[in-house]
């Protein structure tokens, strides 16, 4: 299965990773009116310090414990990823906790959100791939 993965030897730690994300996962057609002057909510986020940067989203583990940790069941696997059903998630945030990456964040609404490949906005490859300047961030399978 393709997972994204990072170089953070190439990894600039500009951001726009995680602006490719909220925007793609906002469901608006015009960046400017999805981003401009709100709060972003993407499902990665970078992290580093003056010498390195990386950003980090979900690994999809084989064997997730953020999964087996969800009370609601909101956590399931599909297709060999991890996914969310928003509908389920009743805001406990222990896959938040659980996660050993940090790769679960909270939403606008105070659900848990994480990465989903953008397999399900119509992206066709991850938005934080596609927007990263310096392709320090891959979509492969290795």
């Amino acid at each position: 299965m393709k997972r994204v993965y990072v170089n953070e030897e190439w990894c600039l730690g500009c951001r726009l990773c995680e602006y490719n994300c909220a925007f793609a996962n906002s469901g608006i057609s015009d960046m400017v009116k999805a981003l401009k002057g709100k709060k972003l909510y993407p499902r990665i986020s970078v992290d580093g310090d003056d010498r390195i940067n990386f950003a980090v989203s979900c690994r999809h583990c084989t064997d997730p414990i953020c999964v087996k940790s969800c009370i609601s069941g909101a956590l399931h696997i599909k297709d060999g990823r991890v996914c969310i059903d928003k509908t389920r998630c009743v805001g406990c945030l222990t896959c938040v906790l659980v996660c050993p990456y940090g790769a679960l964040s909270v939403n606008e609404s105070g659900i848990a959100q994480k990465c989903e490949l953008c397999l399900e906005n119509a992206c066709g490859e991850p938005a934080c791939v596609k927007g990263c300047p310096n392709r320090a961030i891959v979509y492969e399978e290795r």
